[in-house]
């Protein structure tokens, strides 16, 4: 008579509990990394562009107008680089494919997949880039004193690192002081060598 324990019990494979799904979360961070470097790029370029207009021309107008083609040159760079790089990615992998002799339904599938994703990946960066950008803008528009804009904007620029910082810190499940100390330091050293040269460049009358 056998026991219990000579006795095995067998599972059947419907009845046994799925495995669960993989996450790349690689993947997710590609993203998150375009995403906040492409909203301080926005915030500081832009920012840094206003600042050094509104060091030699005292107008707030000028300064407007200024963030807005820094902020439509910007975004549409970033989407066309990303564009071109995310292509050259796919051009490469694709000839490496082709070298291997893999299927050629294969390789078809895998490009159109691709290049599906080329117009996100082009998207994403511009978007952010074009939020970023905002920040500044919208500080200005509702004030008419230049040196007050100045300071708003500065102000602004330095709660919206912080927000950036922390942002890519929380997603990205890292401490937040490091993140946000290096945006905000180095956002502050872009302004101001943005302004000092343009005011020092103007004083000399070039």
């Amino acid at each position: 008579m056998a026991s219990l324990s000579d006795v095995q019990i067998t599972i059947p494979k419907d009845t046994q509990a799925p495995e669960k799904e993989y996450f790349d979360y690689s993947q997710m961070a590609q993203w998150l990394r375009a995403a906040v470097l492409g909203a301080t790029d926005g915030l500081v370029s832009v920012v840094s562009l206003m600042m050094g207009v509104g060091a030699v021309i005292y107008g707030i107008a000028v300064m407007i107008f200024t963030g807005f083609a820094g902020l439509v040159a910007g975004a549409c760079t970033m989407a066309i680089g990303e564009f071109v790089y995310v292509h050259s990615q796919l051009d490469i992998e694709v000839a490496r494919m082709k070298r291997n002799k893999r299927n050629e339904k294969h390789v078809e599938e895998s490009e159109k997949e691709q290049l599906s994703n080329l117009f996100q990946a082009a998207l994403a960066p511009a978007l952010a880039f074009l939020l970023g950008a905002l920040v500044p803008l919208l500080a200005t528009v509702f004030i008419r004193e230049h040196k007050m804009s100045l300071i708003v904007v500065n102000a602004d620029v330095t709660f919206s690192l912080v927000v950036f910082g922390s942002v890519g810190a929380v997603l990205g499940k890292t401490p937040a002081v490091k993140p946000c100390a290096r945006l905000l330091i180095g956002g502050w050293i872009i302004m101001a060598i943005t302004f000092g040269l343009t005011k020092l460049t103007a004083s000399h009358g070039l």
